[in-house]
């Protein structure tokens, strides 16, 4: 119930930055970034976006909103909020397997992260704050959202009617279903192999350093 009167919040959110004007864009963006930080669900705005804006302004405005807030997020679970996150991962076997990646591989690794929908945008927006990878690295990584925004943009301009933004169902799309399936297939596939390689190659390198010691002993 909490759940569908906050989608139902952001419905009207997106229909009252629909009757704005000219100054609409710039709220919208506002808007997403204050989602984007508040773990809100921005899917309803995101698909909001494509029926407002249409799909290339809507994607423009979606994709700097949300890396607006991903930054801004990244930054507060580095340096404010940093003991509350790690609670939040605490015992996630894939969250300590990718911090102990991302310090080699941390921009590939981001970005394959971003193109998937498979992960949480939000919480990993915070966790990666945790890491050891660059604000540069996180910022360029999180480029990856693009097709994603793109899609998901595209479908709420298929959207007749602004009551249906409220169902949390997005128009239907044959090809887009099979391209995100496609997506989180390849991604964490990657995203697998990734850190298996650098955990041997991790491994590799105690190794001769534990022959050394039994040799000095």
């Amino acid at each position: 119930a909490i759940f569908g009167q906050l989608q139902q919040q952001l419905v009207n959110l997106v229909e009252w930055i629909n009757g704005l004007g000219a100054i609409a864009p710039i709220v919208f963006i506002l808007a997403y970034v204050v989602i984007t930080v508040a773990f809100l669900p921005a899917s309803v705005v995101t698909l909001g976006a494509g029926f407002v804006f249409g799909v290339v302004k809507g994607s423009i405005l979606v994709f700097i909103g949300a890396m607006l807030g991903a930054t801004a997020a990244f930054l507060i679970g580095r340096f404010v909020a940093r003991d509350w996150i790690a609670k939040k991962v605490e015992g996630n076997n894939f969250f300590n397997a990718l911090d102990n990646a991302i310090a080699e591989e941390g921009l590939k690794l981001i970005f394959l992260i971003r193109l998937s929908p498979a992960f949480p945008f939000n919480l990993l927006n915070y966790a990666l704050g945790l890491t050891k990878v660059s604000l540069k690295d996180y910022v360029l990584g999180t480029t990856g959202i693009i097709p994603g925004t793109i899609m998901y943009v595209y479908l709420g301009s298929l959207i007749g009617d602004i009551a249906m933004l409220g169902s949390g169902e997005a128009p239907s799309n044959p090809i887009i279903s099979w391209i995100i399936k496609i997506l989180i297939f390849v991604t964490v596939v990657a995203i697998s192999l990734y850190i298996a390689k650098i955990a041997k190659k991790a491994l590799n390198a105690a190794v001769p350093q534990e022959e050394n010691a039994v040799d000095m002993a």
